[in-house]
């Protein structure tokens, strides 16, 4: 338990520690997920770079000279000289490193790891390979060769090996000084490695996903309708505490809204009323009515999160959690997976009530609930949340900008006619009434296309996706998902409200077996509806 914990928290120096706010180097005026997944990507990335660094100058230090109990295994000089002349460690070997120092009582357990060699000389060079193996009292569990493609007489081997974990760091650094070898790479070793990502596995892990966020933007940014209010400042201060304190668990804060807050939500709740009738997809409009005829929306009063969650979970399952602002692309679609939609409490600057440059409850409310409480809407949201779990920077950043042009910005099509039902044009009237002009260019929704696609955030989008159904959507969502290099496949236990990485014959066996229980419901459901037969 020692060793994951120290490997739990030398990943946790690759978390952002900064805020995503101008004078933090965040690029764009206007907050959107997409540009919080690129601005994470950069700074995971220098972050990683400068732990290399920092371990690589560490490794080279001659005054870090290993103590080596075995004389039989290395002597001190070869090890030493092995230190000096290593050109640099792989991330998998920093980390490995970093939890031997962390806890060096660990050094001597054994671990398990693969091996990816060139050979130079072929089987000769394997001879000798094996032989620094048992001399590092190592143990070969498995062993492949194959020749490589582009290279006559030399071989690759992938070799699986079992010994101490400072004798796995010396025998690499030995290997590394040989000759026979073009390249020796670490590929896995237990859990120790930076390429077994860490995500939530439980709704309640959410609350080590909300660290991330931006705070108090109206302090930072000179272009924020609130920068120069002090009292709206103070206000957003408030919300954004009581959301920081927050637990799984806990009721929703309910927060009692002033009247210049009311008088804000007002005016832009009409607005969406008057313009949805004729511009919303059906299903926004059936979910906006069913709100209005249970009382939780009316124009002079803006709802809690706690009954529209309460409503959701009626009819979708999908519940609420308070955020202080918006998440890191990777925190906010992770907590999708789980049927969670983290929302701000605070109201847009009275100053700006059809627009502002991040999400308020405004735009969560009228903009994300009504269609969050839609079945077909609500499972592909999830799904987007799931496909995020373990994903690379690259790939969340993809998935990021597929939630852009759909949930946030997404056009369908209706009997005919183009509609909205993305959360951003439905709270935004100006957007709204621009993507369903001529101006804009409407392409057919295709995920692989739509990931890449550059967006505007300083103007309306010159581009919209338009998809044929929200089945259709999910249909290409899902066969454009299974594409993605991440090597496992995740499913959330309803039973258990766990996610499951199904990794194992016993966890397929699992989860066939649930399916069958589910095949035969719906078996006899279906013998049932059959009409009595006539004799």
């Amino acid at each position: 338990m020692a060793v994951v914990a120290a490997a739990q928290k030398n990943r946790e120096m690759f978390a952002i520690k900064k805020s995503y706010s101008i004078e933090n180097g965040y690029p764009a005026r206007r907050r959107s997920l997409v540009d919080d997944a690129r601005f994470e990507t950069l700074v995971v990335k220098q972050t990683k770079q400068t732990v290399l660094d920092e371990a690589r100058l560490r490794s080279n230090d001659s005054s870090m000279e290993p103590e080596v109990q075995h004389e039989d295994i290395a002597t001190k000089e070869e090890t030493t000289q092995a230190l000096k002349d290593d050109s640099g460690l792989t991330e998998e070997e920093v980390f490995l490193q970093n939890a031997l120092s962390e806890h060096p009582e660990s050094e001597n357990y054994p671990q398990t790891a693969i091996l990816v060699l060139r050979l130079r000389e072929g089987m000769n060079s394997l001879g000798r390979i094996l032989k620094t193996v048992e001399k590092f009292n190592g143990s070969v569990c498995h062993l492949e060769t194959r020749p490589n493609k582009n290279e006559g007489g030399q071989l690759d081997a992938l070799i699986k090996i079992e010994m101490s974990r400072v004798n796995l760091l010396q025998i690499l650094k030995s290997l590394r000084q040989t000759s026979v070898l073009e390249h020796c790479t670490l590929i896995g070793d237990d859990n120790i490695t930076s390429k077994t990502p860490w995500f939530p596995r439980h709704a309640s892990e959410l609350d080590n996903c909300n660290h991330l966020m931006t705070k108090y933007e109206p302090d930072l940014d000179m272009n924020h309708p609130g920068f120069a209010d002090k009292e709206y400042r103070q206000r957003r201060k408030e919300i954004a505490e009581i959301a920081f304190s927050f637990k799984y668990g806990d009721p929703i804060p309910h927060i009692e809204y002033t009247a210049t807050e009311i008088k804000t939500w007002n005016s832009v709740f009409n607005t969406v009323q008057d313009l949805m009738q004729k511009h919303a997809c059906a299903e926004y409009r059936r979910v906006f009515k069913k709100l209005v005829d249970e009382g939780i929306f009316a124009p002079n009063k803006i709802p809690q999160l706690q009954e529209m969650s309460d409503f959701m979970c009626r009819n979708t399952g999908f519940t609420l959690r308070p955020a202080a602002g918006l998440l890191t692309a990777r925190d906010f679609l992770a907590s999708l997976a789980f049927r969670i939609f983290q929302s701000t409490q605070y109201v847009r600057h009275v100053n700006s009530p059809y627009h502002t440059p991040e999400p308020d409850c405004i735009h969560e409310l009228l903009g994300h609930m009504p269609l969050l409480a839609d079945p077909s809407f609500a499972q592909f949201s999830q799904e987007i949340g799931l496909a995020s779990l373990g994903a690379s920077d690259k790939e969340i950043e993809k998935l990021s900008t597929v939630y852009w042009f759909t949930v946030e910005f997404g056009l369908c099509k209706e009997n005919g006619a183009v509609k909205a039902y993305g959360a951003g044009l439905l709270s935004a009237y100006g957007e709204l009434l621009h993507a369903l002009s001529e101006k804009p260019e409407l392409r057919p929704f295709e995920p692989a296309v739509t990931a890449v696609q550059p967006y505007q955030d300083q103007e309306y989008q010159p581009i919209y996706y338009v998809a044929e159904s929200f089945d259709d959507m999910k249909d290409k969502f899902r066969r454009w998902v299974s594409t993605m290099s991440r090597p496992f496949e995740v499913r959330l236990n309803a039973y258990t409200g766990r996610v499951e990485v199904l990794d194992s014959v016993d966890k397929l066996e699992s989860l066939v077996h649930q399916l069958n229980t589910e095949v035969l419901h719906l078996s006899n459901a279906l013998y049932r509806l059959k009409p009595p037969s006539l004799e």
